[in-house]
């Protein structure tokens, strides 16, 4: 009677294993995840940032840890995005239309820096970039490194275009392919791109981040279309003629204005109806870009020399692309291809039902299938599997070591095959960490190689 007694009024509980598997959420993969919480509302981005995980929501953020899933800080915010790399990352927050930002440490919460007059900042794994105006058309772009408390440098702006929510405005460069079942961001912070590609009055502003010179200054045509990817400025020509629209892809050196090279009849997905108006940049990576030939195959082109690298059989369709890899669907829906860019033949085929997708992030191939529900990580060279689970959670944010995954409020941590739980990569010296032979990874301007020791799948 006593223990009865004792255990219902909470005094001791004799039971305490049983009371934390019926307080325990369901599993949300099969394996289980390293670790399970259930978060406090549905959150708009995720991003593994050294040994935590940054949550935004849609009036604050939250940090918890990478090796336990507990909450470490919380505050509120109306955007957030991190920047810098495993190593030194941090965490800018800001307000709803108000200017300046502050430079959170993503384990503490501490304000590393404070800003109270920018009105745009822009995140990158390398670099952070904000820009501040003391009226409209004079304007100042700066460029710090993430944890740094001087500038790298400073250039003049006539004006610039944001948004309500100063968090990473859109540049003038490509767009991801992206699918439902993984989040746009899952990747993090990419590199800074050599060249930004900011729109301002109707003009195209081209700034060389090494060094904060604006290259160009140019206004596109009625029907044209120009953005900066991978080094070159491209112009997008549109001509409304025959029922249809004729397009010619022009690469200029921003430097000096000269014509690298040019395309004609290749589509690339700008124009979204009558009078052959562009008003979407083309889809593709940082330094690539995707079209359609007059043959109705999707094609991937090296937007610095104008290579096609990759060309889909008919009936292939493109899912996923970065500067090395091209994830596609095979023309009987039944499978995805995983090739390497440049290479003729394909590196892999993994059976996907028609209603799965599939992304790249990080230097990871991410397989969601449907009807069974699986995850499945891929190295994106030889399809080497990192973690295969069965789960109905999306793919929320992709680290060095595993990833996060999510399924409305419950969210949780899959370890990549092999490689040890928890915090970033030992320090490499310099150039980065000793690649494989053969694979050109971890150098400068170089991807981040795959993660090593993973079990064949």
């Amino acid at each position: 009677m006593a223990v009865i007694v004792l255990a219902a009024t909470n005094v001791w509980n004799p039971f305490p294993g049983v009371w934390d598997w019926v307080n325990r959420d369901e599993p949300i993969s099969e394996p289980d995840v390293v670790w399970q919480q259930r978060i406090g509302g549905t959150p708009q981005s995720v991003t593994i940032a050294g040994n935590t995980v940054v949550i935004r929501y849609r009036t604050r953020v939250e940090s918890r840890s990478l090796t336990t899933g507990l909450r470490l800080w919380e505050r509120k915010a109306d955007w957030a995005a991190v920047a810098g790399g495993d190593r030194d990352p941090v965490v800018a927050v800001g307000k709803l239309l108000s200017k300046g930002y502050e430079l959170l440490d993503p384990e503490t919460g501490a304000v590393r820096r404070k800003d109270s007059a920018a009105v745009g900042v822009w995140t990158y794994r390398n670099a952070l970039v904000d820009v501040r105006c003391r009226e409209p058309r004079d304007c100042t772009l700066t460029a710090w490194d993430p944890r740094g408390s001087n500038p790298i440098w400073t250039t003049f702006l006539p004006g610039v275009e944001t948004g309500p929510l100063a968090g990473n405005p859109d540049t003038l460069g490509t767009r991801r392919l992206t699918t439902r079942q993984v989040h746009e961001g899952a990747g993090g912070p990419a590199e800074m791109p050599p060249l930004l590609g900011l729109s301002v009055d109707g003009r195209v502003h081209i700034v060389d981040t090494a060094t904060g010179r604006v290259m160009q200054d140019v206004e596109p045509g009625q029907q044209d279309r120009i953005v900066v990817v991978g080094g070159r400025m491209l112009r997008i020509e549109a001509r409304a003629a025959d029922g249809t629209c004729y397009f010619t892809v022009v690469a200029r050196d921003p430097a000096t204005g000269q014509e690298v090279w040019r395309r004609d009849g290749l589509n690339l997905r700008t124009a979204d109806g009558a009078g052959c108006a562009q008003r979407e940049d083309p889809q593709g990576g940082e330094n690539v870009f995707v079209g359609v030939g007059p043959d109705a195959r999707e094609t991937v082109v090296d937007a610095y020399d104008g290579r096609v690298l990759w060309t889909g059989p008919k009936g292939e369709k493109l899912l996923a692309v970065d500067d090395r890899y091209a994830l596609s669907r095979s023309a009987d829906q039944r499978s995805v291809i995983g090739s390497e860019l440049a290479i003729d033949r394909a590196r892999w085929t993994r059976p996907v039902n028609s209603e799965g997708g599939a992304a790249l992030a990080r230097n990871v191939a991410l397989l969601v299938d449907r009807r069974p529900n699986r995850i499945i990580a891929l190295d994106p060279r030889s399809g080497r599997e990192l973690v295969n689970v069965r789960s109905s959670a999306e793919v929320l944010a992709v680290g060095p070591a595993g990833m996060v995954i999510g399924d409305g409020r419950d969210i949780g941590y899959l370890q990549f095959s092999g490689v040890s739980t928890g915090g970033p990569a030992p320090t490499a010296g310099p150039g980065g960490q000793e690649p494989e032979p053969g694979i050109e990874c971890g150098g400068p301007k170089q991807p981040e190689c795959p993660p090593e020791n993973g079990k064949d799948g």
